[in-house]
């Protein structure tokens, strides 16, 4: 039975995360859905990385396994002809057996794309974060770096998280101006893995040092604390893209897609 990978963009708003749920609003879903029209029979899909409800994708990588024969670029034309317009597969390839779209990824990286402006958006709505307040690039930055590492993310973790273990390693945090007067920050992440709403909730206590109503060391505090309680509220997911996951080279599978290049600050 062959085994297909697709990469996947969608916008998140409009959907109750990634994982399938009862009432059908869900982006696993719609896409399972779509394929199951186009094969002519069900077909059930398994993720590189779960997204919340509003949390958007770049390159969702999806495995599932399938007895229909068709050519990579029927896949993409054929399953698309049946999902929503904010939701598209934009590659598809054959892979070995045993590859899995979730074990077999060495790291996922995220993005949070952030507006800094006295007015709230309204043309990028739904698609940024926003504050009113200025932040300071340099004091975020220092924070960032005193959560490099593998640690215990509890205190970074949603009551509902599911992982087996809060110990995560989180390999970089890069923090960009972008714009012609930086009202825009780009806040790019990578991790082997991240807890259920990490992403979120660095981000809200990173604002909180970028505001200067905390100093860059309180972020090391918290992390040290394991306490959710100490860290700042869960910042909205309006600003957050699944960049996508990392593989081996082996398995020959794109490392990005077309979205990436509409993304403020590129792939």
């Amino acid at each position: 039975m062959p085994r297909i990978a697709l990469g996947l963009s969608y916008r998140g708003g409009a959907y109750q995360g990634w994982q399938s749920q009862p009432g059908g609003k869900t982006v696993q879903d719609h896409l399972e859905s779509a394929l199951a029209r186009f094969a002519d029979e069900p077909i059930r899909t398994l993720c590189a990385g779960r997204t919340d409800a509003g949390v958007h994708a770049v390159n969702q990588v999806v495995h599932f396994d399938t007895t229909r024969e068709r050519e990579d670029f029927s896949w993409v034309r054929g399953t698309n002809r049946f999902l929503p317009m904010d939701v598209a597969v934009q590659w598809c390839v054959p892979v070995i057996d045993h590859f899995h779209a979730r074990n077999s990824a060495r790291a996922r990286r995220y993005v949070y794309v952030l507006r800094v402006s006295a007015a709230r958006p309204a043309i990028d709505h739904g698609l940024v974060g926003w504050t009113f307040r200025p932040l300071a690039i340099e004091p975020m930055r220092e924070a960032a770096a005193l959560l490099i590492g593998e640690h215990d993310f509890s205190a970074f973790r949603a009551a509902a998280c599911q992982a087996l273990s809060p110990v995560k390693h989180l390999r970089e945090i890069t923090i960009t101006p972008l714009g012609s007067q930086g009202q825009y920050l780009r806040f790019e992440f990578e991790a082997v893995a991240f807890l259920h709403h990490m992403v979120r909730n660095l981000m809200g206590s990173l604002m909180a040092v970028g505001s200067g109503t905390r100093e860059p060391g309180w972020i090391g505090e918290v992390l040290r604390s394991r306490d959710r309680s100490l860290a700042a509220p869960t910042f909205t997911p309006d600003g957050l893209y699944f960049l996508g996951p990392r593989y081996d080279a082996e398995h020959g599978l794109p490392t990005s897609s077309p979205a990436a290049e509409w993304l403020p600050g590129g792939v």
